[in-house]
């Protein structure tokens, strides 16, 4: 062997998994456990060479074959998870850190008598991380079945999606098959009902359309509320299902709600002041109580709201060409975009609620934060302005508030676009079903706020909102 050697690609998802299923929660447990380096682990887990040495100490400890994770992976050797079976991950990898109190409340769940489950949240903030770090919960159920609504050559009818399915569940489906809705419902549903396996949809709202006079979001194709519901109220159904949306589809709420012991919802925030920590530490970063750069990185995360996406862009950033590693230099370049963000922030403790003139870009004072969390922002509000034009201005002119206001605050600048009162109440249940505002109790009264990364975005879009209409 070489000096040095370095985990091959094929395997950084199991060495990321070997991680917790051996006891370490993060990367630095491990490095305090072995008493190495917390830079060479780092680099272990991030594909780079380390000494062979340590190499061997480190897959050691994880229980893996140091000569295996250097070689590509072979059809005939499939990766290992924790159920000894194949297993592809999108989202859920080395960089997960956090949610166990959410883990500990959903897998006892879906492994009971929840049949339907849905994770909602912002663009971003770990939904479908969530579902797939479910799925090794829920290894009874076998290597879960996908299928992403958001990827681009997805046809998004039921058809499509039944036959899909089914072929994946090892059925025929012929041309004919997918023109017969009813028929390949029944035959979806009876395949789930009697053999346990586990469905993670993502991107649920891509199914959705807005509906601007009733003020709420609806199957485009109805056949798939006809599969839910026959998922609810069958007898007896072996399967589990995990949807993750960015929209609450109120069709599926309102049916949800009545089969409760089957069904059940959980609204995903950003990380705690721990996680957050965890996270820049997994990523290979010093936090050590005495680390020079800690401060920044408790304010970076403190700015961003404990947004997991915004921090790992941050994170690895940090770690990378021309930073490596060095907090306080990434700071010094780019801490005035923080530093804009807590100045507002103390300006509307004290008093000064709005400030249109606010110039945000925690979404995108980088050009890595453009492309992978900007981008992600924008595909949410350009489909808001195509379903609820009054609910896309509404987002956009309440931008003008720094901190939670009453509702009537936000309600009030849609007398200057002639919008009605019931029309105004429909954008705001909108902006709610998406989760684009919080609701919060101040001094015993009910408040609206806007996350930051959503007021970032909404008051570049404010500026430009007298040219779109």
């Amino acid at each position: 062997m070489p000096r040095s050697v370095r985990v091959h690609p094929d395997h950084r998802q199991m060495v990321a998994l070997a991680l917790e299923r051996n006891g370490f929660l993060t990367q630095g447990d491990l490095a305090a456990h072995l008493e190495i380096a917390l830079s060479t682990v780092s680099n272990f887990f991030r594909g780079i060479n380390v000494s062979v040495a340590k190499f061997e100490e480190i897959s050691a400890a994880l229980g893996l074959e140091a000569r295996e994770l250097i070689q590509a992976q072979t059809a005939s050797q499939p990766a290992r998870t924790d159920a000894g079976m194949p297993m592809t991950f999108y989202a859920y990898d080395e960089g997960w850190v956090g949610r166990q109190e959410v883990i500990a409340e959903l897998g006892p769940q879906v492994r009971g008598s929840c049949r339907l489950l849905m994770i909602t949240g912002i663009a971003g903030v770990g939904k479908t991380a969530l579902a797939e770090r479910l799925s090794l919960e829920l290894a009874g159920f076998g290597a879960p079945l996908r299928d992403p609504f958001d990827a681009q050559d997805q046809t998004l009818d039921f058809g499509s999606f039944a036959a899909r399915l089914l072929e994946k569940l090892g059925q025929v489906v012929t041309p004919c098959d997918r023109t017969a809705i009813p028929q390949l419902m029944a035959r979806l549903v009876q395949a789930l009902q009697h053999q346990p396996r586990l469905l993670l949809i993502d991107s649920l709202e891509e199914l959705l359309q807005g509906n601007e006079q009733d003020g709420w979001s609806e199957f485009k194709d109805e056949v798939f509320l006809q599969f839910f519901q026959r998922v609810l109220t069958a007898e007896e159904f072996q399967s589990r299902i995990i949807l993750t949306s960015q929209e609450l589809p109120t069709q599926l709420l309102s049916l949800g709600t009545r089969y409760q012991n089957f069904w059940t919802t959980h609204l995903l925030t950003g990380l705690s002041a721990s996680e957050q920590l965890a996270l820049f530490e997994k990523t290979g970063l010093d936090v050590r109580p005495d680390a020079a750069g800690r401060s920044y990185l408790v304010r970076m995360g403190q700015a961003y709201e404990g947004h997991p996406l915004a921090l790992r862009v941050i994170a690895g950033e940090i770690g990378s060409r021309p930073f490596f590693g060095d907090v306080v230099a990434y700071w010094n370049r780019y801490g005035h975009e923080i530093e804009a963000v807590e100045v507002v922030i103390a300006a509307a403790a004290a008093g000064q609620a709005v400030g249109a003139e606010d110039k945000w870009r925690l979404d995108r004072f980088t050009r890595t934060l453009r492309r992978n969390v900007r981008q992600r922002l924008e595909q949410t509000f350009q489909r808001l302005r195509q379903d609820a034009k009054f609910a896309y201005i509404l987002l956009c002119e309440a931008s003008v508030y720094r901190c939670a206001v009453p509702e009537d605050w936000w309600l009030s600048h849609l007398d200057y676009w002639d919008c009605d009162q019931e029309t105004g109440g429909l954008a705001l249940d909108a902006l709610r079903d998406r989760f684009l505002v919080e609701e919060a109790i101040e001094s015993g009264q009910y408040t609206l706020r806007q996350h930051n990364l959503i007021r970032s975005v909404s008051l570049d879009h404010l500026q430009r909102l007298d040219e779109i209409w």
